[in-house]
């Protein structure tokens, strides 16, 4: 795929996310009756607007496409106005925070429904193994996989995800045999190395679910949580070392995946769409200063204690937090470039 189209694609994708994000936070805003100066998807210069004679509210579209906001009276500033996010009660404050999130988790899980409905439904049932098999000295023709180390698995994705993080040395699988449950121990899967990662691979078939209502929303259901929590292990597995910077990807990388998946067709930029969506959300509540999660931590601390924090001090921690996201997003950004160039 032409860089160009690919450039495009992700544009679309990045754009279509961040609005969905920002109206959630826009609705709600609108319902609470808060004045709204500005909603504005892009950063940077802005290429076009429109002032709303009706509401005063301008309507914008920003030159660089990463981000976007809607730009509320008394959010980050003082006054008087009585209509003002900071005048408003606490619980319709946290509404309007967490709205952006939770359109982005929704959005996600419906795209992921969608997606299930255009691909097969692998199940956890073993069928045959590749001819390079060492699993097959423990696991049998028939055997549904129920366990990996203790991790519950309901699906292919579940199973292969568990096998590539865990079976890179030996493990415990609970299978479902002759309709007895039993625990097989020490299982050994093959190593393959990828980006200088050592991962744990899958070396047998499997088969497929029926495909009904029932089995496209448990399918969909447990994709989006596993994708959440493939996001969350991975945070984790940065920190403690066990992946290099190397194996985090920047809207740079993620553009590049976006135009891989569109070579491989709907169905593929589909999947991503419904994964960078559900994580958007969830990673924006985490409880860090300038993304979503931050203010939520203020505001559920205004509940229990009953007092407000500073609006200089918020703001103060604010613009250290977005610093220091933008300085990480910097050394992805520039991490993603040179692995496209070499």
């Amino acid at each position: 795929m032409s860089t160009a189209l690919t450039i495009i694609i992700a544009v679309f994708v990045f754009g279509f996310l961040i609005f969905i994000h920002e109206f959630g936070h826009y609705i709600f805003a609108r319902i609470f009756k808060v004045k709204i100066n500005q909603f504005s998807i892009g950063m940077g210069p802005k290429m076009l607007w429109y002032d709303s004679k009706k509401t005063g509210i301008r309507y914008s579209l920003g030159m660089l496409p990463i981000g976007g906001y809607v730009a509320m009276a008394g959010e980050d500033d003082e006054t008087d106005d009585p209509n003002s996010f900071d005048k408003k009660s606490a619980w319709k404050r946290f509404i309007i925070t967490v709205a952006g999130a939770a359109v982005n988790i929704i959005a996600g899980f419906l795209v992921m429904i969608i997606f299930t409905t255009m691909t097969p439904l692998n199940n956890t049932t073993i069928t045959a193994f590749s001819e390079k098999a060492t699993s097959n000295a423990y696991l049998e023709v028939g055997d549904e996989i129920l366990e990996i180390d203790g991790k519950n698995v309901w699906t292919y994705d579940g199973l292969t995800y568990e096998i590539m993080r865990n079976g890179v040395k030996p493990v415990d699988v609970t299978v479902m045999r002759d309709g007895q449950e039993i625990v097989i121990k020490d299982v050994v899967f093959p190593i393959i190395e990828d980006s200088g990662q050592k991962l744990g691979a899958r070396d047998f078939y499997i088969g497929e679910d029926d495909k009904n209502f029932g089995t496209v929303i448990s399918h969909s259901w447990h994709r989006s949580i596993l994708n959440v929590r493939m996001c969350w292990e991975s945070l984790y597995d940065l920190f403690t070392g066990r992946f290099s910077l190397a194996a985090v990807s920047g809207p740079v990388g993620i553009s590049s995946a976006i135009g891989n998946a569109a070579s491989d067709g709907i169905a593929s930029v589909l999947y991503l769409v419904g994964v960078i969506s559900i994580n958007l959300g969830f990673m924006n509540l985490l409880p860090i200063p300038a993304l979503d999660g931050g203010r939520l931590l203020t505001i559920t601390a205004e509940m229990v204690t009953r007092k407000k924090m500073p609006k200089k001090v918020e703001g103060i921690i604010n613009a250290v937090g977005l610093s220091a996201l933008l300085a990480l997003s910097f050394v992805v950004m520039i991490k993603d470039v040179i692995q496209l160039i070499i």
